[in-house]
């Protein structure tokens, strides 16, 4: 099992296979589901005062009723009051748990199917931060190497009562129900900007009354994910939104999971047809993950008259462009009561929070609003908890992410979400220019982009999102889902892999200076070293071992203007080695001859072990 702040993950079907669709996780898999469920229990109980009341869900893969099951038991039998929901999104369970104690959710996100796992959190709407999660860590390891943790397990298993579980169970419904409000209420108030209910209810029906003038029609490949039991078609449909939801029963899983344009295809072909049969309005098309907390984006080209897959960078570009545009046309254009931003003369600066592998053209976004960029370590808890430290520093944090994985957060979300991805671009296409009654102009979102990016020349009133697209800083990088992005390091110590890459590395940069030089302008360069929240940069002469964070290398032309990076870091959910390479322009082979040059450094390091 690999154990992380990002989830406890292992391959849960009986037979050990990965793509085993198989329900049955066997005997061993549900002992160790009764030592968690023991080991979280004990962890909430200490930090609450009463009874502690937590909501239990999980994604739609098909080990998920068993697991729930035994960790229903032990949960039961130790004095927990469980809010069992059945299969729910990500975003869904995190959104009801902001009422109750905590949490306990039963996902592998974007593993194949044979893969489940578990993710913990309390009422902060997010999962345990990376020292909280520590916690459990050891709390289990330690139940697990008891000379009788198997029978145990086997004893915390039969303490449940049959009638405590025929309560629970007989309740799901009634749970269910209030999660979905709980989480219908929540999306708006992230998607609006503000707490204020009338001011939610303008926003929408300003919303809504543009759909009139440009309808809009958004397809969903839902892939059997936990997001066909969630709001997406009632919430969508109810401003107005024609929605196309495909595949759309939970827990039937017509192809992989992870959505990246090679599953993301399917959405594409579905709104080609669409198209060719008369519906102009298909603009749109989004495929979860199977927890539905990420989603990546389709596009209609009106040139191309073609559906197109977005990489998830773009994606993550798109919504930061939308959500920094927007806050600032909530300025004039909202009642001040309730708002989550304030302006930044009133309060310090404000700031986006990403991961270490997010592309360069994030900074040139946000250096046009005026805003700063800090970067964590891959994972979405270390993102959510950047943001929270920057908060505590002054900073105005509303959108926050991981570029490489596409999607974004948004404030006071702590968890990724493909409505809030969405309704950024929903937002970007029908917030437009209007005028005042007074004759001045109040500029749309893409038109305030446009002003603060000094390409008011881009600017029309006729704009397509592929006018947005071609406005974006222009960089090439890796797909997370690149065959060359992930490798094989059979050095199990990555901390002293690090140190054997930076020999490789140094003694290659000196051989090859000149040819960096002559071929792509770089004179420099300089190393990044990311742990949970803290990124720091280090000299030649220190050492670069970090463990298993991420490490990074910049570099730059002779003016100290970066040219791009390459990045590794071993994964914390698989069992990989993940590398990506980002390049200023369109670059296509110098982005493959960087990742080979890395690839190449990386194999002679694993070989020195």
């Amino acid at each position: 099992m690999i154990l992380s702040a990002s989830g406890w993950r292992k391959v849960f079907a009986e037979s050990g296979d990965g793509e085993d669709s198989s329900p049955d996780i066997g005997y061993e898999n549900a002992l160790l589901c009764a030592l968690i469920a023991e080991t979280f229990a004990e962890y909430i109980k200490e930090r609450c005062s009463g009874r502690p009341t937590i909501a239990l869900g999980m994604d739609s893969r098909p080990t998920g009723n068993q697991i729930a099951d035994a960790i229903l038991r032990v949960l039961s039998s130790m004095d927990i009051a469980v809010h069992y929901i059945g299969i729910a999104s990500a975003p869904e369970i995190m959104a009801y748990a902001r009422n109750l104690d905590g949490f306990v959710y039963i996902s592998a996100s974007h593993n194949p199917i044979g893969y489940n796992g578990i993710k913990f959190g309390l009422k902060d709407g997010g999962v345990l931060p990376a020292e909280e999660e520590k916690i459990l860590e050891k709390n289990f390891l330690k139940k697990c190497a008891m000379e009788d943790s198997g029978e145990y397990a086997e004893m915390l298993l039969s303490k449940a009562s049959d009638g405590e579980l025929t309560l629970i169970f007989t309740l799901g419904d009634k749970y269910k129900k209030d999660s979905l409000w709980a989480y219908e209420s929540f999306i708006r108030t992230v998607i609006s900007g503000t707490s204020d209910p009338k001011t939610q209810d303008q926003f929408f029906l300003d919303i809504k009354a543009a759909m009139k003038n440009s309808p809009l029609a958004i397809v969903a490949d839902m892939n059997g994910s936990a997001r066909a039991a969630s709001i997406d078609s009632s919430f969508m449909e109810g401003l107005g939104i024609e929605f196309l939801p495909f595949n759309n029963e939970a827990g039937k899983i017509h192809h992989a999971i992870i959505p990246e344009p090679e599953n993301l295809v399917f959405c594409a072909d579905v709104m080609d047809d669409l198209r060719k049969d008369g519906n102009e309005n298909v603009t749109l098309g989004y495929m979860p993950d199977c927890d539905g907390d990420r989603g990546n984006i389709v596009y209609w080209d009106a040139i191309k008259k073609k559906s197109i897959t977005l990489p998830a960078q773009t994606v993550f570009a798109l919504s930061v462009l939308s959500e920094s545009a927007f806050e600032i046309w909530q300025q004039t254009n909202m009642p001040k009561k309730g708002l989550l931003w304030k302006a930044i003369s009133h309060y310090g600066k404000h700031a986006v929070a990403v991961n270490g592998p997010t592309s360069m053209r994030i900074d040139e976004i946000c250096k046009a609003f005026g805003r700063d960029v800090f970067r964590a370590e891959v994972g979405e808890a270390n993102v959510v908890n950047l943001a929270r430290e920057k908060r505590d520093e002054g900073y105005q944090v509303r959108i926050f992410g991981e570029g490489s994985n596409g999607g974004n957060i948004t404030y006071p979300s702590a968890v990724h979400d493909p409505l809030a991805t969405v309704f950024a671009l929903v937002k970007l296409l029908v917030i437009r220019d209007k005028e005042n009654p007074d004759g001045t102009l109040n500029k749309g979102l893409f038109h305030i982009w446009c002003e603060k990016s000094d390409q008011e020349f881009r600017y029309k009133n006729d704009f397509t999102l592929q006018d947005v697209l071609d406005s974006l800083p222009l960089y090439t990088t890796t797909g997370v889902s690149d065959e060359l992005a992930i490798l094989k390091v059979k050095t199990e110590d990555k901390g002293h892999f690090k140190e054997n890459f930076q020999k490789v590395f140094i003694a290659d940069w000196n051989q090859h200076l000149e040819e960096m030089e002559a071929i792509y302008g770089i004179t420099s360069y300089k190393t990044i070293l990311t742990n949970g929240t803290k990124e720091r940069f280090v000299s030649p002469e220190e050492s670069w071992n970090n463990g298993n964070g991420g490490l990074k290398i910049m570099f730059y032309y002779e003016e100290n203007h970066p040219f791009g990076y390459i990045w590794m870091r071993p994964s914390g959910t698989e069992p990989v080695f993940r590398i990506l390479c980002d390049i200023r322009g369109d670059e296509f082979a110098a982005e493959r001859s960087m990742l080979r040059w890395e690839t190449s450094m990386i194999k002679k390091a694993d070989e020195m072990s």
